[in-house]
């Protein structure tokens, strides 16, 4: 008797578990045991490769030397209050605890240390001009031609900017209304920031679906190899207890194992948060036929060639951006044309 009640208990779990895999399956989109449609893989493999192509633009904020120095350039105390000054600046002057609930992946105590403190300092209006012009700035530096390949790329970057939904996308929204530079070269920087905002604002609703706080994705993310973890700890703000107790959460769940690597339900969980990342992402895409967007990828390369030609962005870094493949005629499986980023 026992063991048929033990026997109808695991049924009973399993049973559970596969409802809920059906739910998620549900509310996610996604069918389980069915094909993706060939039209929402290119899509989505599109998006992965747009990211490819326009982070870098962006991130030459976080690497370049005098960027790095705007903080204290403008008065404040160093990099990392000068960085969520600039992050939440197009929110206004936003206070820590929702600031914290829009970035996702920072530790609370280290928000507080910078926000609203920073606001007493120098106001948000000061910080989004020192930060445009201090981008466009590192573009310039590294690459000459840069104003010519905005001509070509604005047009469709704006189509897609324009176009796309701001409700609970509030980084992205915010970052939408600031597309008006009147520099061309600041104004390709803001406009790869708003994608990246819009991809940004989607990773946090996946990460909430699947029940994963900041600290927990990126102790996931360190146990998968995407990014270095003794940065993400620090950089991010968490204590060793605070990374330890996450990395105890998520071996209860099963996603690492006693050595904090990834187990295979680990490495698939991660694999499925960047899959439906680039789904979301993907909306960014609308407004361009096909032919538009390879011909957006094309035109995107040299620009993004030039800037990872000077070595300004490292590999492995913080943002998990990967580097180009050694052999660069597709990316993520997309073709994009001859000779992309190479």
């Amino acid at each position: 008797m026992q063991g048929q009640v033990q026997g109808r208990s695991r049924h009973h779990g399993r049973s559970e578990e596969r409802d809920r895999n059906e739910q998620y399956a549900r509310a996610t989109g996604r069918t389980q045991g069915r094909p993706r449609p060939e039209a929402e893989a290119e899509a989505s493999a599109a998006a992965r490769t747009l990211r490819h192509l326009t982070e870098p633009l962006h991130a030459v904020s976080y690497f370049d030397a005098t960027c790095r120095g705007l903080g204290k350039a403008i008065g404040l105390k160093g990099f990392w209050m000068g960085y969520l000054a600039a992050r939440t600046a197009p929110l206004g002057a936003v206070s820590a605890p929702p600031a914290t609930e829009l970035l996702g992946v920072f530790a609370p105590a280290m928000i507080a240390r910078a926000l609203p403190a920073a606001w007493d300092v120098v106001g948000p209006e000061r910080v989004l001009d020192a930060r445009a012009r201090c981008a466009a700035d590192a573009l310039r530096a590294a690459d000459p031609a840069v104003e010519a390949s905005v001509t070509k790329v604005a047009s469709a970057l704006r189509a897609m900017v324009d176009d796309a939904p701001r409700a609970a996308r509030p980084l992205f929204a915010a970052n939408q209304a600031l597309c008006d530079r009147a520099d061309p070269v600041e104004d390709l920087w803001q406009l790869a920031t708003a994608l990246r905002e819009f991809r940004g604002d989607a990773h946090l609703s996946v990460l909430a679906e699947h029940e994963l706080d900041g600290c927990e994705s990126l102790v996931l993310a360190v146990a998968c190899g995407l990014v270095p973890e003794e940065s993400m700890r620090q950089d991010r703000g968490w204590t060793e207890e605070e990374w330890t107790a996450a990395t105890a959460r998520l071996r209860s769940r099963g996603l690492v194992d006693s050595q904090g690597a990834a187990t295979t339900r680990g490495a698939a969980e991660r694999t499925e948060i960047e899959q439906r990342t680039d789904d979301l992402a993907a909306r960014l895409l609308r407004p361009l036929s096909t032919a538009q967007t390879d011909q957006l990828l094309r035109d995107l390369k040299p620009v993004t060639h030039r800037v990872l030609a000077t070595k300004l962005l490292p590999f492995p870094n913080p943002i998990g951006l990967p580097p180009p493949p050694a052999s660069s005629r597709h990316i993520d499986g997309r073709n994009v044309g001859r000779g992309a980023l190479d």
